[in-house]
């Protein structure tokens, strides 16, 4: 008897409960439509407009990694060796790649890099007349033979340093450009950080070991110029996106530098694809290859960095520590080989294109409570051959600018979030990050929109909270 007393007062409490909230909005939705009923009437379609939301779902996917190929499958016989894709920075093989090595005149691509900088941001020409001073013309190894004094165009300089990699050449530069040689060394090493160069050690602009620079030029501190395989390729890759025109110089064959020299500076670079008509260069030319820098010293050996391209795909390979001048480049033939013959860049996404289940990125504030959203930029990945993009090998992460921050009027191109697409690739996985952007402009919505809009939206809180009570 007790028992059924209790759940009749809680039945009739419930009741009392469902009541009041009823009654509550009768009275709220009373208030608050009489006053403006004639204006719901009139702008009815515009609040019609601002209805509907999307809900989006991304959902992973799993993929499977496989072993690469290795150094005793590529038969290298090298210190440390690398390869990479330049477009995505991918790399497609690597040994010992993040050694920290003495690279020797590879070094010199980093002042090759500063100096087209400098000439880019129009703080030197290539005409710009720049005058050896005492520590050029005392530098020894390969050079020129620059006397003090001796004035020379920034061209001349360069191309002297690119392809004949001339000691006395690339200190008259960096003198020219910093002042001395060591305060050079210190934009070579923040330009390093700035490029994610992580064991790159610079001491001066050639590569030469500090008991080779000239007594009165040393550093006062023992320490010697340092870079992994790793980051010799970050510097190639930086020069051959940063500075396509590149080739123009590193694709001379020979050059002249002064009228009244005997000989011309010759490329040392024996694998330009122009020498395969050249009798003592041609076993070693290979086709697409247009750059970049050999480097010799005792410590270093024999050292490459290389970049080919073919079917518009551009590799870079280093190869640090190999027997003699011919090993260096037949290494690097192994490398290019392997990734020409079994990789090829694809794309998986299209620039402008609307990511499935992400079209629009809700705003605040515009005639629209969404706006088209399409990538910034297409998306490409490093794969084998004859792969093909599915659920189960790229899967993708959307995130978008929360819906505050994102108030009208937006313009078309505006960032409104980012899109991560991971590939599941062979040896690992590769991930490629791009900007969602407006795809169209969206103008501020009039006063009478946004007013009736907050109406909706107040209703359906409210409904939603009286919902919740039951």
């Amino acid at each position: 008897m007790f028992k059924h007393s209790d759940t009749t007062r809680k039945t009739n409490k419930r009741k009392w409960k469902r009541a009041v909230a009823f009654v509550t909005a009768v009275q709220i939705l009373s208030f608050a439509l009489l006053p403006t009923a004639g204006m719901v009437a009139a702008l009815g379609d515009q609040v019609l407009v601002a209805q509907g939301e999307k809900a989006t779902e991304n959902k992973p996917a799993a993929g499977q990694n496989a072993a690469g190929p290795t150094k005793e499958s590529l038969g290298l016989n090298v210190k440390s060796a690398i390869l990479m894709e330049a477009s995505t920075g991918q790399i497609v093989f690597n040994y010992n790649a993040d050694n920290a090595l003495p690279p020797a005149s590879m070094t010199k691509m980093m002042s090759e890099y500063i100096v087209m900088e400098k000439v880019k941001s129009g703080e030197i020409t290539w005409e710009t007349e720049v005058t050896a001073r005492e520590n050029a013309s005392l530098t020894g190894g390969s050079r020129i033979f620059l006397a003090q004094g001796d004035k020379h165009t920034v061209k001349d300089l360069y191309i002297a340093m690119a392809i004949g990699s001339a000691n006395d050449a690339t200190v008259a530069l960096a003198e020219h450009i910093a002042g001395s040689e060591q305060e050079f060394v210190k934009i070579m090493n923040d330009t390093a950080k700035k490029l994610g160069m992580e064991t790159a050690h610079f001491i001066n602009s050639t590569g030469l070991g500090r008991d080779d620079m000239p007594d009165k030029f040393k550093p006062q501190s023992k320490e010697e110029t340092v870079m992994s395989a790793t980051d010799v390729a970050k510097l190639v890759r930086a020069i051959v996106v940063d500075h396509p025109e590149f080739n123009q110089f590193t694709t001379i064959q020979n050059y002249k530098f002064r009228e009244r020299d005997q000989s011309p500076i010759v490329n040392l670079n024996w694998m330009l694809e122009a020498n395969k008509d050249v009798p003592s260069f041609k076993r070693y030319a290979y086709q697409g290859l247009d750059g970049m820098k050999t480097g010799f010293t005792d410590e270093a050996m024999y050292c490459f960095a290389g970049t080919a391209m073919r079917d518009n795909m551009r590799l870079i390979s280093v190869v640090m520590g190999t027997e003699s001048t011919g090993a260096r480049f037949t290494e690097t033939a192994k490398l290019l080989d392997y990734g020409f013959g079994n990789v090829e860049v694809k794309q998986a996404v299209a620039s402008k294109q609307a990511v499935q289940g992400h079209e629009t990125a809700p705003i605040k504030k515009g005639v629209d409570t969404e706006i088209a959203a399409v990538t910034e930029s297409n998306v490409s990945f490093v794969t084998d051959k004859g792969t093909n993009f599915d659920d189960s090998n790229l899967t993708k992460e959307v995130k978008l600018i929360p819906e505050d921050e994102l108030v009208a009027p937006i313009k078309s191109g505006q960032k409104v979030g980012t899109v991560t697409y991971t590939y599941k690739a062979k040896g690992g996985e590769q991930k490629q990050t791009v900007n969602l952007v407006a795809a169209e402009d969206m103008e501020k919505g009039s006063w009478w929109r946004l007013f009736f809009r907050a109406i909706k939206y107040f209703f359906v809180d409210l409904f939603k909270s009286i919902g919740d009570l039951f």
